[in-house]
């Protein structure tokens, strides 16, 4: 996805209009709240270094928002703190994978996950997600999947890339059978408030069934949720005998998150913790114009998302394959898009759309391709 931005980016220094729709970052601002924060730690000389587990602060406001969305409260070495969640994703496998372990991923899903398997010597298994089911995974396909060598099964939702919400009740049988074959859920939550409010499924996180003391871990930051991608910060919460590894290999690498940037976002909890409400109202006006105005293109057709802010589009319906179907794009309308098939195999045939984006580039998108397609 950076390599499409990056190849935009060349297009728009040739001075090529683009219209950016291709990578998940808010166009929003960060809160308020964290940004006066962020002044008033550094003011204040709190750019030393900070524990590897995570500041005291920012730790406790994640207990406190823990307990509100999720109706428990993690002990503090259920908790460690990190650059985004991306490393989250990384920590933890490493400290469960031996080579030759198998991790089940959805397909399509978010792109770091296979990469992130593969360089520990791990193996994708790959469970698929159907258009015909509003891309939300099946537990009987998951458990057909479950071998000996079965680590992990990593799910996400809202989904990245669909926008496809899972049901309690369908995530209850997820956590069963990976309790029946003792096997750890990683439930990627980074847009975990991102819900609309016409969907039909609320949000649920598999957490709430065993508060993350048995093989529940939570991966989340505030990258999405609270337009802060570019600040990297977030916690993971976990049983602490695996967070207390990850912890030591965090330490070994990375040494801690700046203190500042703790403080910070510890701040934004605590004081403003519906900053992203009116965020998430935006993102669901966007998905309506997105929805209404796909409607006039004759070859596309898309599932409604639920949550996040991605559109999964279908085109197979122009006889091309993803990849050179956003390059065309690109190169002829100057709309940068993300080729389904970057998240695997289950999503040749579609473009990702970010509507993280205005209304306006939403509707311009549509105004210049009209009817060319």
């Amino acid at each position: 996805m950076f390599q499409i931005m990056e190849q935009a980016q060349s297009l728009e220094r040739h001075g090529k209009k683009i219209y950016h729709f291709e990578i998940g970052d808010p166009d929003f601002s960060s809160p308020v709240v964290a940004k006066e924060a962020l002044k008033e730690a550094i003011d204040n000389n709190l750019t030393k270094y900070a524990p590897s587990s995570g500041l005291l602060e920012y730790r406790q406001a994640c207990q406190t928002m823990t307990k509100r969305s999720r109706g428990f409260t993690p002990d503090l070495s259920q908790l460690l703190v990190t650059p985004g969640a991306n490393v989250q994703i990384y920590l933890a496998c490493a400290c469960l994978l031996d080579p030759g372990d198998e991790v089940i991923v959805q397909d399509p899903c978010f792109v770091s996950y296979e990469s992130i398997i593969n360089s520990l010597r791990g193996n994708v298994i790959r469970v698929p997600l159907k258009e015909s089911n509003r891309f939300v995974v099946d537990p009987a396909d998951i458990a057909r999947l479950i071998s000996p060598k079965t680590k992990a099964i990593v799910i996400n939702s809202p989904h990245n890339p669909t926008g496809s919400v899972i049901s309690e009740e369908i995530f209850r049988e997820i956590y069963r059978i990976c309790d029946e074959h003792d096997v750890y859920l990683l439930s990627d939550e980074v847009y975990g408030r991102m819900i609309f409010d016409d969907s039909d499924v609320s949000f649920f996180s598999p957490s709430q069934i065993d508060s993350c003391q048995s093989r529940t871990v939570i991966f989340h930051s505030l990258s999405k949720t609270y337009a802060m991608t570019g600040w990297r910060i977030g916690a993971v919460t976990g049983p602490s005998s695996l967070i207390s590894k990850m912890t030591l290999l965090y330490e070994t690498i990375n040494s801690c998150v700046p203190p500042f940037i703790q403080y910070a976002a510890a701040k934004l909890l605590m004081q403003d913790p519906q900053a992203s409400q009116q965020m998430i109202n935006h993102y669901s006006r966007r998905r309506d114009v997105f929805m209404k105005r796909l409607k006039e293109v004759d070859r596309w057709s898309c599932i409604a998302p639920l949550g996040a802010f991605y559109a999964f589009v279908n085109i197979n319906k122009t006889g091309m394959d993803s990849e050179s179907y956003a390059n065309y794009l690109l190169n002829r309308f100057g709309i940068a898009t993300c080729p389904g098939v970057y998240f695997g195999p289950g999503g040749e045939g579609y473009l990702r759309f970010s509507f993280a984006n205005s209304e306006e580039n939403l509707n311009m998108m549509f105004d210049i391709i009209g009817d060319s397609l």
